[in-house]
């Protein structure tokens, strides 16, 4: 693989991000980032294991596109630093920071030693997606935090 996008590249990633404009897809999009806040392994067990239901196939077709995509980026099939660039993957790096807290746990409980490994591999071989990830995963744990403190005024 050339260090150096191709044109070939740019299409892939156009097709990719295109194929996140279909409309089921959006919707779970739009559940990922909007109402799946998990705070325990356990959240994201019951829904993981709950199938049929609509979060159950949102959570495996989100989480899936990401990891195929990945795998693309992986193997060679597109060019990874072009692949990683916030613009396209951005979301890539805010969902698994989600699920990135409980993936050890995860994995052991799901018997899915494999679970989010393409995008964890992804992320873990760049340097600057690893200081991407770490200012996305404080941005998330900020917004789950301000999350917990209006419920609990709301409670109040």
């Amino acid at each position: 693989m050339s260090n150096k996008p191709t044109t070939a590249d740019a299409e892939l990633i156009l097709k990719l991000y295109d194929l996140r404009r279909e409309a089921e897809i959006r919707k779970a999009r739009n559940w990922w980032l909007t109402q799946f806040w998990p705070e325990s392994v356990d959240e994201i067990v019951k829904i993981a294991t709950a199938l049929g239901t609509q979060e159950n196939a949102w959570l495996r077709q989100v989480g899936g596109y990401w990891e195929m995509a990945a795998s693309l980026a992986l193997h060679g099939a597109v060019n990874q630093e072009l692949f990683l660039e916030p613009s396209f993957s951005g979301e890539m790096f805010f969902l698994f920071a989600k699920v990135h807290p409980f993936l050890k746990e995860l994995r052991e409980k799901m018997q899915s030693p494999t679970l989010f490994r393409n995008v964890e591999t992804l992320i873990n071989g760049s340097e600057r997606a690893k200081e991407f990830f770490k200012m996305t995963e404080t941005r998330v744990a900020a917004r789950r935090k301000a999350m917990a403190e209006a419920a609990m005024a709301k409670a109040s």
